[in-house]
């Protein structure tokens, strides 16, 4: 579905990314993982075609990016970003709506079965019972979930998302990546939580200071030692017994550190 080959990105003097390399299949949940300034979020911008790569290639099913028009890239990939464009005056149902439009030509009408598609996606992501609601009456939780229904009326092999548990609480991470998980395309995910990560991802990215540390299963990626220089924090590793995933505990620094 997506294949990235030697990819760096360089803005100005500084290198954001550097020769980053992996794919992903059909079906498959791959997490991007890493501290703040990693460059997870802009490796999800050049592959949503925001910024150009500066060397190296990205396939998306099997075809350069760079030869998708516009509105072919948005008939095959959606994002949900961490900071989507304000939108002013419009209801859910009209924000979720947006994501026929890549399906739609020029003044063509919702139809009934449109209608049943937005209301399977605001179920799925418990807002049906707030359609009529405008938007700026909604949490930041629920904005988010929103986006994620709006992502999946377009319907996308791939999936590109930017943080999608930010703002939500326990009960909606869960219920959010559990949904994620069970849509059966390809996706690509930026998360902050290694739990989180290790629980729902098939595979991991680990990033550090634009380069890739490491690509594999939780299992691979998720090491002691290498969490503890990439983190600069001691930690532990473990595997939860009911739930036979690896966990991760960071340990608070020496109050000496702080001091």
């Amino acid at each position: 579905m997506l294949n990235v080959s030697a990819v760096s990105l360089q803005l100005g003097d500084q290198t954001i990314l550097q020769d980053i390399q992996f794919s992903l299949a059909k079906g498959e949940f791959i997490g991007v993982v890493g501290p703040n300034g990693a460059g997870k979020s802009s490796l999800l911008r050049l592959i949503q075609r925001a910024v150009p790569a500066d060397s190296g290639q990205i396939l998306l099913k099997q075809r350069p990016l760079a030869h998708y028009t516009s509105q072919e890239l948005a008939r095959t990939l959606a994002v949900v970003s961490q900071h989507p464009p304000p939108l002013f005056a419009l209801t859910v149902q009209q924000v979720a709506e947006m994501g026929l439009l890549p399906h739609k030509s020029w003044f063509e009408r919702t139809t009934g079965s449109d209608e049943q598609a937005i209301a399977r996606a605001l179920q799925k992501v418990g807002l049906l019972n707030k359609a009529s609601q405008l938007i700026d009456t909604l949490s930041g939780g629920e904005l988010q979930r929103l986006y994620i229904a709006r992502a999946l009326l377009q319907q996308p092999a791939l999936l590109l998302l930017d943080e999608p548990t930010n703002h939500l609480d326990v009960h909606y991470q869960h219920q959010i990546l559990q949904l994620v998980r069970c849509l059966g395309i390809a996706v690509l995910a930026c998360l902050h939580d290694l739990n989180l990560a290790a629980l729902y991802c098939d595979k991991l990215l680990l990033l550090h200071q634009g380069r890739q540390c490491a690509f594999g299963t939780p299992a691979q990626v998720l090491q002691q030692e290498r969490l503890q220089q990439v983190f600069r924090l001691p930690c532990q590793v473990a595997v939860q017994p009911q739930l036979q995933r690896l966990q991760v505990t960071f340990l608070p620094p020496e109050l000496t550190d702080l001091c």
